[in-house]
């Protein structure tokens, strides 16, 4: 059987890494907007990850 919080973890990882690309991306195109919206999620990310215990020193490129 297996483990749904490591699974509900990797997918969280996944998308922190996807939204951590396009808040690079928004800010290259000044998208002011976008940006924000996409850092909402990319704190809410943040926020459950380091709940679950992931170390984000390597893998947070935004440092925010």
């Amino acid at each position: 059987m297996p483990n749904t919080n490591l699974e509900i973890t990797q997918k969280a990882m996944e998308d922190f890494k996807k939204i951590q690309e396009y808040m690079f991306l928004a800010k290259e195109e000044n998208s002011t907007k976008t940006y924000a919206k996409l850092k909402d999620e990319y704190l809410y990310l943040k926020s459950f990850l380091n709940i679950a215990g992931v170390n984000l020193t390597d893998i947070d490129k935004i440092k925010e």
